[in-house]
């Protein structure tokens, strides 16, 4: 059974935008689509480290702000021809508050 966290509400977090949450294993950024998906990986491209969190969401994507590489919300993976990944993070709902599954990360860290 996951241990679910508390990261605050959906409407903290502007559509087509994201936030950034601190934890133990590192930064989670957590993503809101214009149709009010949320998604939650972490916080650093796969190429050079840019934040994503302050990327630009399209879609179910976001492209980093350092060198425009375009990174799946859903599954994490770089898209088009670069090649690269980052952990995503298990995200649940209950009514307006929104939590993410920490563990999910530190039993991939291995």
């Amino acid at each position: 059974m996951m241990n679910w966290v508390s990261i605050g509400s959906i409407s903290d977090i502007p559509r087509r935008g994201a936030r950034c949450v601190a934890t133990p294993q590192g930064k989670i950024a957590v993503f809101r689509t214009a149709d009010d998906q949320v998604f939650a990986i972490e916080d650093h491209c796969p190429h050079k480290g840019g934040p994503l969190s302050q990327g630009i969401v399209h879609g179910a994507a976001v492209t980093c702000p350092l060198h425009n590489w375009v990174i799946s919300l859903e599954t994490g993976k770089a898209l088009g021809a670069d090649e690269g990944a980052v952990r995503t993070v298990p995200v649940r709902f209950e009514g307006e508050r929104l939590f993410i599954a920490l563990e999910a990360l530190a039993s991939r860290a291995a």
